[in-house]
């Protein structure tokens, strides 16, 4: 499985009057029901690419140390380019998805709602969370009897 996978709003909710806090890397404590719904998900053969705007921040490595810190191990983890042209996220992973060949089944994760217009195709493997909630294990739910994975 491929996830390309968004953190604000995602894994982190995005509750602009209560900052969740930060640990030591800078980055903001995970919710807890995101973290369970991630981990339902991932497996040995999952690559994970982030889609974040906070993927430069750190290298690979630093990532992976972020995620376990938060209790997720992920062995193959990527990183959409540096976005330098601001294009919307939507645009972001269609030129992924462009020039990569994708052997496997994916999910694309993100709260932002640009994503909406993908092409159906691409829809269908789409899930949108809302900022003030993150990801839930109900949308893993959702979106395995949407695309019928075990």
């Amino acid at each position: 499985m491929l996830i390309f996978l968004d953190i604000d709003g995602v894994m982190v909710q995005a509750a602009g009057w209560k900052a969740p806090p930060n640990l030591v890397d800078g980055i903001p404590t995970f919710n807890q029901k995101a973290i369970s719904a991630l981990k339902s998900l991932i497996s040995n053969d999952t690559t994970v690419v982030l889609t974040t705007s906070h993927r430069a921040r750190f290298t690979i490595d630093m990532w992976k140390k972020i995620f376990e810190r938060r209790g997720l191990k992920i062995d193959k983890l990527l990183t959409l380019s540096v976005n330098h042209d601001f294009k919307k996220r939507k645009d972001e992973i269609l030129e992924w998805l462009n020039t990569h060949d994708i052997e496997t089944d994916f999910v694309i994760i993100d709260d932002d709602t640009s994503l909406n217009s993908l092409p159906k195709d691409l829809k269908e493997h789409l899930i949108i969370t809302s900022p003030l909630v993150g990801l839930t294990p109900e949308h893993i739910s959702n979106f395995r009897k949407r695309t019928h994975l075990a």
